[in-house]
Formats: C-alpha cells, sequence, structure tokens
C-alpha cells in the first residue's frame, strides 16, 4: 500500500475502482498534457443518485454539502481511472461545482466546501486549489450537485 492508500484508510475514504459511466456522449476524463480534466461527477453512490431535487428546498445545505463530498470522490474515481493511481497527482489546480439551487438559495460555496474540504483531507497543501461554485436551476437527473477537477500529475 501506498502513503495514499494508507492515508484514504485512515480518514474511510473509499475511492470507487471505475468511474461512472457517462450518461452521454463524452468520456470521464481525458488527459492533456500534464493535466486530467474530469467531466461533471455526480454523487452516485453505488449507481444511485442517494437524493434529488434543490438545494434550500427538498435538499439542505448540510445534506448538499456531503453529496459534493461523495461527488469529488467519484471525480477522483475518474481521475485514478485515466492515470492509473493517484500516487501520481501533484496538485488539485481547480474545482469547478455547480448547485441546483431554489432561487432564495445563495450558499453555493458553503455546499462546494464539501469537495474542497475532501481534497485537503485526502492531498493536503496538494489539495489546495481554485474554485468556481455556480448556482443553476437543474442539473441532470435531478442532482443536487455536480463536481469537476483540473488535476495535474507526474
Amino acid at each position: 500500500m501506498s502513503e495514499l492508500d494508507d492515508r484514504l484508510a485512515a480518514l474511510g475514504i473509499a475511492i470507487p475502482h471505475q468511474a461512472a459511466a457517462p450518461a452521454g456522449v463524452y468520456v470521464p476524463a481525458v488527459i492533456s498534457g500534464h493535466l486530467v480534466f474530469t467531466a461533471g461527477q455526480l454523487p452516485f453512490v453505488d449507481g444511485e443518485l442517494p437524493t434529488t431535487g434543490k438545494v434550500g428546498a427538498e435538499v439542505t445545505p448540510d445534506d448538499a454539502k456531503a453529496l459534493a463530498r461523495t461527488a469529488a470522490i467519484n471525480a477522483l474515481a475518474a481521475v485514478a481511472a485515466v492515470i492509473g493511481s493517484l500516487d501520481r497527482v501533484t496538485r488539485i489546480v481547480k474545482v469547478v461545482g455547480f448547485v441546483s439551487s431554489d432561487p432564495s438559495f445563495f450558499g453555493q460555496p458553503g455546499v462546494l466546501n464539501g469537495a474542497s474540504e475532501l481534497l485537503g483531507e485526502i492531498f493536503d497543501d496538494l489539495g489546495v486549489h481554485a474554485r468556481s461554485a455556480v448556482g443553476v436551476a437543474v442539473l441532470p437527473l435531478n442532482s443536487p450537485v455536480e463536481v469537476e477537477l483540473t488535476v495535474e500529475f507526474s
């Protein structure tokens, strides 16, 4: 086991062995140079969305934050699928998160902290990243959140 595997085990985080199947005509992640760009990842657990709806209406901000964490785990699975191992990650460059928001909800950054905190737990200083947190009217499959990553690797 690698140091990263030990850290994941200590944190109780399991990265899926394969990326979620695309819901359209795209791939879960692509490599360009020393960067991996993931497609937007939904918070699937065992192939299912644990909850659906808009944050601030049917979904609480705390539940959405946990879903953002799950979506980031799924994005890491997509990264691992194309580079072979997360041990090759040298930096989390950027996180882009989308939050399906009730019109009165404006806490998108707090929701995306679920993804950002996870990346910090796993990668320490290498997990510090730029980020965009965007409120949207609706997401695929009525998911409350969607997360995509840009990751540097060696």
